[in-house]
């Protein structure tokens, strides 16, 4: 792991008139499914400019991040996701990396000044997964995906959005804060310490943990977090070059998906405390439909609902809809 030290020098490495200067430095956590991700991004990168594997082109860095460092307590209490971006984009800003890799969902909606959203990577699925411990495992399922779950369970989650979703149709279940990476949380059920959990499916796949999954939750029973199982590319906002050439890697359908339902959560201007879905899909039609969802903590209150509209509108149909939802969700919800 490269260590990251300031450099007066790091302005003169930036973009030269004949290209990016070597190495480029790219900066990210140091989870197992973060440092997947940024290889996955180089190794887009590469293909779309083959010159790049003759040489040592990219140095990776990892980041403890404030997000990192604080396992055993809710992000809400500790200043909510963006404290998984914020060294990063320090990083970012000074000139020590140049090009930053996140999960989308953790990143805020409103960047630094001078950081943009440069790169949107082909989405992994979305949905969210069910994770069983022994006493789960023997129980059935049916039609009901969370018929395994004996009343009274206890479910391990950090998100109040899956806790809302859970608790609104099974207001038996108990939810305790469960935190870490993706294998920490499945050996803490393998343990026994909880009854079940719920994972990224995104997640799952990439690390190639998806035999885990107990049961797969389609984004109708359980809305997906706003940008789940997309990757984000941040930049300084003047590096023109590097603006180039993330453009060969953005996807073309995760970008519009992305812009709609980053716009919902602006429009909600929620914090990690609030209970938020967003989901947009591109319909057969050439349509984009965004799902949004708001509720409370506690599931005694959700609203769901859709909005379609033309794919390079949105944007606006993401405030639309956030609009609408705030308009009519109760006061408290974001209060």
């Amino acid at each position: 792991m490269m260590q990251l030290v300031p450099s007066e020098r790091a302005q003169s490495r930036r973009m030269r008139h004949h290209g990016p200067a070597l190495p480029m430095r790219v900066g990210t956590r140091g989870s197992p499914l973060a440092l997947f991700q940024t290889r996955l991004f180089l190794e887009l990168i590469r293909s779309v400019c083959p010159l790049l594997r003759q040489f040592d082109a990219f140095e990776e860095h990892q980041i403890s991040t404030s997000g990192d460092r604080a396992p055993d307590r809710r992000l809400a209490e500790i200043g909510g996701k963006g404290l998984f971006a914020k060294e990063i984009h320090e990083a970012l800003l000074d000139g020590r990396v140049d090009f930053a890799v996140h999960s989308l969902k953790d990143l805020e909606t409103q960047l630094p000044a001078g950081i943009v959203l440069a790169c949107t990577l082909r989405r992994e699925d979305p949905r969210d997964a069910l994770i069983l411990g022994e006493k789960c495992r023997r129980g059935g399922f049916g039609e009901n995906p969370y018929a395994c779950l004996p009343t009274g369970a206890l479910i391990g989650t950090a998100s109040v959005r899956r806790q809302a979703q859970l608790l609104h149709v099974r207001p038996d279940l108990r939810c305790e804060l469960i935190r870490g990476n993706v294998q920490t949380r499945l050996s803490r059920v393998a343990a026994g310490e909880f009854d079940a959990s719920l994972l990224a499916m995104a997640g799952l796949k990439r690390l190639g943990l998806e035999s885990h999954a107990g049961a797969v939750l389609s984004a109708d029973v359980m809305v997906p977090a706003a940008c789940q199982g997309i990757i984000g590319v941040t930049v300084r906002a003047d590096d023109a070059e590097l603006h180039e050439l993330l453009s060969a890697i953005c996807d073309p359908v995760s970008r519009p998906v992305s812009l709609a339902e980053r716009a919902l959560l602006g429009a909600l201007d929620g914090s990690c405390r609030t209970p938020i879905g967003g989901h947009a899909v591109l319909l057969p039609n050439g349509q984009l439909r965004l799902t949004g969802l708001v509720a409370r903590a506690d599931g005694s209150f959700l609203l769901r609902r859709n909005l379609c509209g033309d794919p390079s509108d949105a944007e606006r149909i993401g405030r639309t809809l956030g609009e609408e939802l705030l308009r009519d969700c109760p006061a408290d919800i974001f209060a």
